[in-house]
């Protein structure tokens, strides 16, 4: 009897702790097949969801392309100075590591103004949401 509780204290323990581990950081090629290119797809973050600790891996011909990050009005006016980093190697992995906008353009040429930019959302899912208003509260 004492065996058997301690064998189910244990399953349950376990089960707790896969209930509990961090999802694992996923990885995403920019552009899937079309890679970072002039084929780079514009909506190709739509509906996708980055989280702190995911990477983005930009492949792209070297020599042809750059991957540099940018802030919010740089990425509207395709303007590469003040950059936050640059990348040229043309297999460049960079790590989401917070919360917030990412502005990603290529600095080659007028690529950018071509549509070679990315922005995207990282959330960070150990900050919870928000609780929801009590019903006494909503409005409709």
């Amino acid at each position: 009897m004492a065996s058997r509780q301690v064998l189910l204290l244990a399953a349950a323990a376990v089960g707790v702790m896969v209930l509990l581990a961090p999802a694992s950081a996923e990885v995403f090629m920019v552009g899937d097949a079309a890679g970072w290119t002039l084929k780079y797809p514009p909506t190709w973050a739509d509906g996708k969801t980055f989280v702190v600790g995911d990477s983005l891996m930009f492949m792209y011909p070297a020599g042809e392309h750059t991957v540099v990050e940018v802030g919010g009005m740089e990425f509207m006016t395709c303007n590469v100075t003040g950059n936050k980093g640059i990348w040229n190697s043309g297999s460049d992995t960079i790590t989401l590591s917070k919360s917030g906008k990412r502005w990603f353009v290529c600095g080659v040429s007028d690529h950018c103004a071509q549509g070679m930019k990315l922005v995207v959302t990282v959330v960070d899912v150990a900050t919870p949401a928000p609780a929801s208003p009590p019903e006494s509260f909503r409005c409709c």
